[in-house]
């Protein structure tokens, strides 16, 4: 009995990572030993740099938030804190985006915040 080697599976497999490795350099998108490594990478630096693109955007904020807070005469802290007690329930996006987008409304916040820094 011939041996059974099942070349159809085998050729999609290879093709589908030759083909989620085209725009590589070299033999990286050429030669399925080293597609298969670099795409196999970058299937591993995608999946965690989603989780990381959370914590960059979140410090981006904080600094934006930082800024604005120290030009109305506060620190972020005791920004954060003020809008706290004053009950505003607004996420450091929107804070960052107001801070950008609307200084006025901005520093109406600050305005509340300071009223309720302990």
């Amino acid at each position: 009995m011939p041996r059974a080697t099942n070349s159809v599976a085998r050729n999609r497999r290879k093709k589908k990572v030759l083909k989620e490795a085209r725009g590589q350099f070299g033999g990286r998108s050429k030669l399925y030993r080293t597609a298969k490594n670099s795409v196999e990478r970058g299937w591993a630096y995608a999946y965690r740099d989603r989780r990381l693109r959370k914590r960059d955007f979140r410090r981006l904020w904080i600094a934006r938030i930082n800024a604005a807070a120290r030009q109305n005469g506060l620190s972020y802290s005791r920004f954060v804190s003020g809008l706290k007690g004053a009950g505003v329930e607004l996420n450091r996006k929107m804070l960052a985006d107001l801070a950008v987008r609307d200084p006025g409304a901005f520093r109406e916040l600050a305005e509340v915040a300071k009223a309720h820094v302990p």
